[in-house]
Parts: C-alpha cells; structure tokens; sequence
C-alpha cells in the first residue's frame, strides 16, 4: 500500500490540515493500491504563499541556473526510471511497455527540451523603437490530467521552472503517485524553496481553490472540456491569465494511394495506445469508398496485434481504462454506436477472460455518420469510427465539422496531396504517415481543444509576460 498522505510546500513534505483521504484504485486489480491527503483550502493557501514568497528570487534567477535545475531533474528522472515505470502500470494501468515507452520516455523529454530551448532563448530583444522583455507571469497553478501521469505535468513544471515561475501542482487524484516521485526528483535537484510545490486532493476543492485563487496569475489546466469551461469563469474574476488542453475527436485521412495495411494500422494505434485514452487520438478514420472493404477487413486482421491483458503480462500492448466511471462511460457510448452504425467488432461487455479490472473490449464501428453521436463526442476509450468519402475535399469538410481541432492525421504517399491535407485540417498537430514526435514542436488545440501551446519554447512563453520599454539606456 502506498499511504502519501503529506503535501509538498516550500520545499518539505508537510501534513495536511485536514484528515481526509482520497483511495487511489489499481484499474487491473480493482484493488486498492494506496491513499492520497484529501488537501484543504488551507493546505492550498500555505502553498500560494511559498510559491508567491519565491517569486521576487527565483523570477530573477539567470539562465544558466535554470537549466542546471533542469538537468538535474533529467538526472535524478533518469536515475528513478524503474520506480516511475512500475508506479505508472499501477495507478494507470498501462502495460510495462507503454509506461516505459510512452509515459516515461515523453516525461524525460520534456524536461530535456526545455532545457535545450532555454540554451537559445532570449528574455530580451531589441527592437530598433523598443526594448522587449520577456519577464516570468507571476505564480503558476498546474492542474494535470490522469491519463498522462508524467507527460502533461513534466511539460508544465519543465516549462515554468525555464521561465522562471514558481508552481502550485495539482495532480489527479486518480495517478498521484507518479507526480509524488516527481516531486522528489525535484527536491533532490536543488530547486529553490518554493518555486515548486504540490498539493494532493480533489478537483472540486483543489482544483477549484487554484483557478479562483487572487494569487495565483496563471493556470495551466489539462482535461475535459466542461472543467476547462469552469476553470475560465474562475480565473475571469481575477482576470487570471488560462492556457487550457481540452478534448479532441481527431480525423484520420486515408488517402485513395495510402497502403492499407500502414493506414489501419495508424488507426489501430491511435485507439489501442493508452487504451485509447489519448486527448489527441485519432478516433474518426475517414476512408475513400473504393478502400472500405480492403480497409475494413485489414482493421479486423490486424486488432489481434495489440492484445489485451494485464499490464504486467510481457506481449501486453493495451490495459485496462482507469477506472469504474470511465468503463461504464466507454460502455454507454458503445451503446449508443450499435444503434448509430455497424458493429464491425468488439462490442459491449469485457474481453473474454478479463473479468476482473476496467477492460473493455476494442470495438470498431463502420457505416458511421459523421453527425453521430459517436462520430462527434470524445469516447476516450478503445472505440473506432470509420466512415467513407467520395473526393478529398468532402473528407477534409467532414474532418473539420467538430468542435474541436486538437490534432489530425493523414496517410498516403503522392507528397503535394499530404501538403494540401496537413495544411487544411483546422487543428493544432498534424502528423504524416505516424511521423516521429517532436519535442520542440507547440502542442494545442483549435477551437474548444483549447487555448494556448505547449513544449518547447512555445511552452516556455506560456509562463512569461512581454514588457516593451521605451527609451531604454544602451548596455
């Protein structure tokens, strides 16, 4: 059992000033695994003012500490590589590979990037009239998703500590004990006292507590929509400045000259990886007509190689979802989708042999309408969605008839048509033919997939303020 029940603020783990805690499930086990400190309004106080307390020093720290905090976090990250993994297959349910893969490696190179970004990075500019200053926005609140237990929260705290800005970091309740590690990692870098600090408990109170907080001049929140909503109505009566990474239903084009074999496979990963909880998944896969069948038959051939099972199983490509609340939400749309459309497989119910822990079957929905129900709601689970188009131009006007506009995906081969479809997918993150992520390339999202970048130095901008003097003395 993992009992965390202290909070980290200026610079010690300290006991909360409330005795509630919040149970942590292990979604293969059902099984509890530990407890997190259910932290108060009061624990959140305490951490604004180490965090505010801070500011004045750590805001005016150079460059060249800044990365030395930066590269000492990569140390002390790569040194607690097995502990991070292991954590992550329990609190996630992601199998040894994905946390190893996936979530571990993506945490790393966060905090590697920014520290390369901040090697070239200028705080100041002349500008022939003016001098522009790029200063530190202030105290920072940090509020992370579950689904990405070192990902989103790496960026964020890699991002603020390169621009100078001390931190209030609320993980989920439901993976804590990854960022708990974090933490750590963190106080053995020699961050200053109050640059960095995390506060466990829940969103109604925590997260809450941050995005009204008169002290707080910047929330970083990574999550659903509707929360996403609330944070910006919160942060409006301070005039609180919001970058928030929503939700996505993101098009995957298959070009009429795609090999299909490659193409269903890009569609397969895209709701097999994480067990398709991914904000940025490729989850609505549009096809030419004339491929429909070849396509549909290639999906159903080549599921059995991402099997299903226990995170800890070697071969194991997808878990478990997170929890009972995300299964019976998966199962309700699959539901939904079997009035809507075609069950090509997959299907209600878990996978034979798996009766015990959150999995769910890898359904796969054909003949769908681009105006359904599950053609057009984030699912966040392991459910694909093929539907058919007649010319480019009709796949990319259906692509773009979503709220949202977090990521795409197109495959193919003749390069002019890869150009004209990445440049008019109206999203944040293109990828062609499952090209190799960038770290220093911006993530975020079009319209209600949020506002705001991050990664790299467009993460780094984020967390600073631009200050144009005029009439400033020469050097």
């Amino acid at each position: 059992m993992r009992n965390e029940l202290k909070h980290y603020i200026n610079g010690e783990w300290i006991e909360s000033t409330g005795s509630e805690t919040i149970e942590v499930i292990n979604p293969a086990t059902e099984e509890v695994m530990g407890k997190i400190s259910s932290g108060t309004e009061e624990d959140l106080d305490k951490a604004v003012k180490a965090a505010r307390a801070a500011f004045p020093t750590f805001s005016h720290s150079t460059k060249e500490e800044r990365i030395q905090w930066l590269k000492n976090i990569v140390e002390g990250y790569e040194a607690r590589k097995e502990e991070l993994i292991d954590v992550m297959t329990d609190e996630l349910g992601a199998p040894l590979s994905v946390s190893e893969e996936v979530h571990y490696n993506m945490g790393l190179g966060h905090f590697k990037q920014a520290a390369e970004s901040l090697e070239d990075f200028s705080f100041t500019e002349d500008r022939g009239g003016h001098t522009l200053l790029k200063e530190s926005v202030g105290v920072s609140g940090l509020i992370t998703p579950w689904n990405f237990p070192t990902n989103q929260t790496s960026t964020k705290i890699a991002s603020a500590i390169a621009a100078g800005s001390p931190v209030v970091l609320k993980p989920a309740s439901k993976t804590p004990y990854a960022a708990i590690i974090l933490a750590e990692i963190i106080h053995e870098a020699g961050v200053p006292k109050g640059a960095f600090n995390l506060v466990n408990g829940s969103g109604s109170v925590i997260g809450n507590g941050i995005s009204s907080h008169p002290d707080i001049d910047f929330v970083s929140f990574t999550g659903s929509g509707t929360t996403g909503e609330h944070i910006m109505k919160n942060a409006a009566e301070t005039i609180k400045k919001v970058a928030l990474e929503l939700g996505g239903k993101s098009p995957v084009i298959v070009l009429d000259d795609a090999d299909v074999e490659v193409a269903a496979k890009t569609a397969l990963s895209n709701i097999m990886t994480n067990t398709g909880q991914v904000c940025s998944a490729g989850t609505r896969v549009f096809v030419p007509k004339s491929m429909k069948e070849d396509f549909e038959k290639k999906m159903v051939d080549l599921l059995p190689t991402f099997p299903v099972g226990d995170p800890r199983k070697e071969g194991i490509a997808t878990g478990p979802l997170v929890s009972k609340d995300q299964w019976d939400t998966v199962q309700s749309y699959i539901e939904k989708g079997e009035k809507e459309a075609t069950l090509l497989t997959g299907g209600t119910g878990k996978p034979e042999g798996l009766e015990t822990g959150y999995y769910a079957k890898p359904t796969i929905f054909t003949d769908v309408s681009n105006d359904s129900v599950i053609a057009q709601e984030e699912i966040f689970g392991p459910v694909s969605t093929i539907i058919t188009y007649d010319d480019l131009d009709e796949a990319l006007e259906m692509a773009n008839d979503t709220v949202y506009g977090l990521a795409g995906y197109v495959v193919g081969k003749d390069e002019e048509t890869l150009r004209y479809v990445a440049s008019n997918i109206k999203a944040g993150r293109i990828k062609i033919n499952d090209a190799k992520t960038d770290f220093n390339g911006p993530f975020g999202g079009y319209k209600q997939s949020g506002i705001g970048r991050e990664w790299g130095d467009f993460g780094i901008e984020e967390y600073l303020e631009i200050k144009s003097v005029h009439g400033m003395p020469s050097a």
